[in-house]
């Protein structure tokens, strides 16, 4: 396990039936198997891809994970030499093959996949995983989502990421067609939408509003979409009111996870069902998944109490292969946690994010995930991130920066429009007007970043008044 005997089973029982779409390029059942088969045998147990989406890598992919065989897939986006050092790395722990595998999956306990994750260094973390924690997964996936084989699923977003990743090996496991683009493109992404007969996107809620609004403007029918699966941040309220309009018949999930732990909650949204867009909530325990808050000894904590997010499941990862720092994948008398930190409210998961993004100011704590999915929904905001910056007086003082959606904002008006959403202890006593989100060279929003341009006036946070 995880998938290659379903392949050669849907290969054997539909054989013209399409399994793989990537752009223009298709592969049937059959087409995937025998294509995989025959690529030739590695002189290691790992495969190392790097690249971009197509139906090529996806051929690599299957041949890479035969038998006992492992595969690592890094982001080709990433610098050349954060690449070769990643890959360096990856080589030195293989060992090697022994002779080409046959296209079927082997012991369920061994390691089939190597997957990146961000640290504290410059460096990604490589954890691993076994064939049987993503085969758990994807009978829980399954039942949760409500992907059945006359599905068909369009996750246009790169196939490094992990999203994209598990969404192609959820389909191939399923026996459903999965969709994908050579590069995102919202033209290519409608173009699929209309003309392949989509019923599934996997995606992000940026991602999301984008495909929405602009499938509003251009006409894009979207009325044979049945299920929206949405991970990586909280939808807001406009992506939402959006993705309505656009996909007036789609369920829409929302999940959350961590690499090293699969699915840990997820709610759904019937078509119409309105969102708690302000709050932290995040459904319920995942099919399959033990939930609890604990403190840092492993003592549970009441139903209100903030603490880590922990889980027992059998979708864990195994734990790292090189980068751990002791800090991220613990293990609390049997429960696993990643360090994020939230509580229990009746059932339903509240996010608040990770203690070491926690600001603490006067004396007291405040994640900025709460105040960001707040700001997100003030009228006119697209995008707002949060920071801790140094204070004389409070220790820390809550700062924010904010892109526009429309038009001009000011500071008046975020204050005013945090009211009812934000106690008045947890509000921003400084907002900035970015004309871009602060990332890392990885393409992720980072605080730090934001920290640093303030501090160095940099003029992509211009002060509000």
């Amino acid at each position: 396990m995880p998938f290659l005997d379903k392949i050669q089973l849907w290969a054997d029982e539909r054989p013209h039936d399409t399994a793989v779409v990537v752009g223009s390029s298709r592969l049937t059942w059959a087409g995937l198997r025998d294509a995989a088969a025959a690529l030739p045998g590695q002189s290691t147990n790992t495969t190392v891809l790097a690249e971009p989406n197509s139906s090529q890598f996806i051929e690599r992919y299957a041949a890479a994970v035969a038998g006992e065989r492992r595969c690592a897939v890094l982001d080709p986006q990433w610098p050349a030499p954060m690449i070769e050092d990643v890959t360096a790395r990856i080589r030195a722990a293989a060992v090697p093959a022994t002779g080409k595998d046959e296209l079927v999956d082997g012991d369920p306990s061994s390691t089939f996949l190597i997957g990146l994750t961000s640290g504290t260094t410059s460096v990604p973390k490589a954890f691993t995983r076994s064939r049987r924690s993503w085969q758990v997964s994807f009978d829980a996936s399954i039942e949760f989502f409500g992907l059945s084989q006359d599905d068909r699923t369009l996750a246009p977003g790169p196939l490094s990421a992990s999203l994209n990743l598990y969404a192609l090996s959820e389909c191939l496991y399923a026996g459903a067609a999965f969709h994908t683009l050579p590069t995102f493109d919202v033209g290519d992404a409608h173009a699929a939408i209309s003309h392949d007969g989509i019923t599934r996107l996997v995606l992000a809620p940026t991602i999301l509003r984008l495909l929405s609004e602009r499938g509003l403007a251009g006409d894009v029918d979207a009325s044979g979409i049945r299920s929206i699966i949405c991970a990586g941040s909280k939808l807001d309220a406009r992506t939402l009111e959006a993705a309505r309009r656009w996909a007036p018949h789609a369920a829409i999930y929302e999940y959350y996870g961590a690499s090293e732990l699969s699915f840990v909650s997820g709610t759904r949204l019937a078509a119409g069902q309105p969102l708690d867009a302000s709050g932290t909530g995040i459904g319920s325990p995942f099919p399959g998944v033990d939930l609890g808050i604990l403190d840092d000894a492993g003592r549970s904590l009441a139903d209100g109490e903030h603490g880590n997010i922990s889980v027992r499941s059998g979708m864990v990862s195994n734990g790292y292969l090189w980068g751990d720092d002791g800090q991220a994948l613990r293990c609390l008398d049997g429960w696993f946690t990643v360090g994020d930190q939230g509580y229990l409210d009746r059932g339903t998961l509240h996010i608040l994010g990770r203690r070491s993004d926690m600001i603490i100011t006067s004396g007291k704590n405040v994640y900025p995930h709460e105040v960001e999915l707040a700001l997100a929904s003030v009228p006119g905001i697209e995008l707002a991130v949060a920071a801790g910056a140094p204070d004389d007086i409070r220790g820390q003082k809550v700062i924010a920066g904010v892109v526009p959606a429309y038009g001009a904002v000011t500071a008046t008006q975020l204050r005013s429009g945090l009211d009812g959403l934000l106690a008045r202890d947890k509000r921003p006593l400084q907002y900035f007007l970015l004309s871009e989100l602060p990332m890392t060279d990885r393409g992720k929003v980072s605080r730090k970043v934001l920290l640093d341009w303030i501090k160095n006036h940099d003029p992509r946070a211009q002060p509000l008044a």
